[in-house]
């Protein structure tokens, strides 16, 4: 028998083989946390749990830093972190829900057909 090697040209994209890579880092990140053991692709994940844990523990009790008396300052006002464009927004979600109403009178039109399931 012979045995050769074939030579294969990659037609693969910088952006590609960047995605691709990316992949596999978001899935060794994920068994790392799932497993409980740290690489460097959960590092960033593993430090952002651990805050939001100390953070937790922050607010429940009288220990102070500025990350946690934003927190608390929110969790005693939230009114007071209302942004100045939030009209604005509170007008695209009315026009959203005027646009959902119109789609779901069409549908509903539709729906009937003169069949009953019960008769």
């Amino acid at each position: 028998k012979q045995w050769y090697q074939r030579r294969v040209a990659i037609t693969a994209g910088d952006e590609q083989l960047l995605s691709k890579f990316q992949l596999g880092i978001t899935n060794v990140a994920a068994a790392s946390l799932a497993i409980g053991y740290c690489t460097e692709a959960s590092l960033p994940h593993t430090i952002i749990n651990v805050f939001k844990n100390v953070l937790a523990v922050a607010v429940e009790t009288d220990i102070s830093f500025p990350e946690a008396d934003t927190v608390k300052a929110f969790l005693a006002d939230p009114s007071a972190f209302a942004v100045a464009a939030a009209p604005e927004a509170e007008a695209a979600v009315e026009e959203t829900k005027e646009e959902v109403k119109e789609e779901s009178e069409e549908e509903e039109s539709d729906d009937d057909m003169g069949f009953s399931l019960f008769d």
